[in-house]
């Protein structure tokens, strides 16, 4: 299964949070994968260029940091200047598309300290952004599927989404890319969500992997709602949102390299 996971990941048909173990997310870019590519997915494993895990060695620099303990209420996350990665072992788990339990799996004696090699998974590099012409984003509520397609209507790349919940629905429809903003605020309106504890008030988050919307936000024409990362990738496809579409870190900056602002968004039941 981390064969398969690598190999969708490397293709850019996303299992999401690759962690050895079938589930969800990793069904589904199977069946995405097969009916784009015309071929199984166990043929495409077979025939994968390159191991499925390389080695890695920690810089010091990986080991500085910087890292953040995150407060778990709004406003003392608004105290601080970045919501950054609370440990070494997110921060490589979240670079190799992994989780932090699957790093320790591969690395049962590892102390995770700079010089020092682990196994992680050999995953695609992220792309570098292109002019974003002619492409398109689908997200579909039943798949719980991002989808991105070219002017030829090829998919070239699919990742799993999170899309809200009966409380904030996916608003089914189409709309397009305002704005695509990297290393984003967030500016918290507590009137916005139904759950959100009434002593709160207005606040500007700050940036960072840990915050609210991750490392992108993609603006849409539809007020208040956008396609964004999150800072807890397992939970991608998995559990409900406050209506927006929301990927892993990894995934939303590659959507965001594909894309171009004034691409049409269409949402689906």
């Amino acid at each position: 299964m981390l064969a398969m996971q690598v190999m969708l990941d490397r293709a850019r048909f996303s299992p999401g949070e690759i962690d050895g173990k079938s589930g969800p997310n990793t069904v589904r870019a199977i069946e995405a994968f097969e009916r784009a590519k015309g071929t199984t997915a166990a043929e495409a494993v077979a025939a994968m260029d390159g191991e499925v895990t390389m080695v890695y060695r920690i810089t010091a620099e990986d080991e500085a940091g910087p890292f953040t303990v995150i407060p778990e209420d709004t406003m003392e996350k608004a105290k601080l200047t970045r919501l950054s990665y609370s440990s070494l072992v997110e921060a490589l788990a979240e670079r190799f598309h992994a989780s932090p339990s699957l790093l320790k799996r591969l690395n049962p004696a590892a102390r995770f300290v700079a010089d020092e090699t682990i196994q992680v998974p050999n995953v695609m590099a992220q792309p570098e952004p292109t002019s974003g012409e002619g492409v398109s984003i689908t997200v579909s509520k039943q798949t719980s599927a991002l989808t991105l397609t070219d002017g030829t209507g090829a998919v070239i790349f699919h990742a799993p989404v999170t899309t809200g919940s009966q409380h904030d629905p996916l608003p089914i429809g189409e709309w397009t890319v305002t704005a695509i903003v990297r290393n984003p605020t967030f500016n918290y309106n507590p009137d916005l969500f139904w759950d959100a504890d009434p002593a709160h008030a207005k606040a500007t988050l700050p940036p960072g992997e840990n915050g609210p919307v991750g490392l992108v936000w993609i603006d849409l024409s539809k007020p208040h709602y956008g396609i964004h990362g999150s800072p807890e990738p397992s939970s991608v496809g998995h559990t409900a949102s406050h209506g927006c579409v929301r990927l892993t870190n990894w995934d939303a900056t590659t959507v965001a390299a594909l894309i171009a602002k004034g691409a049409k968004v269409t949402f689906t039941e």
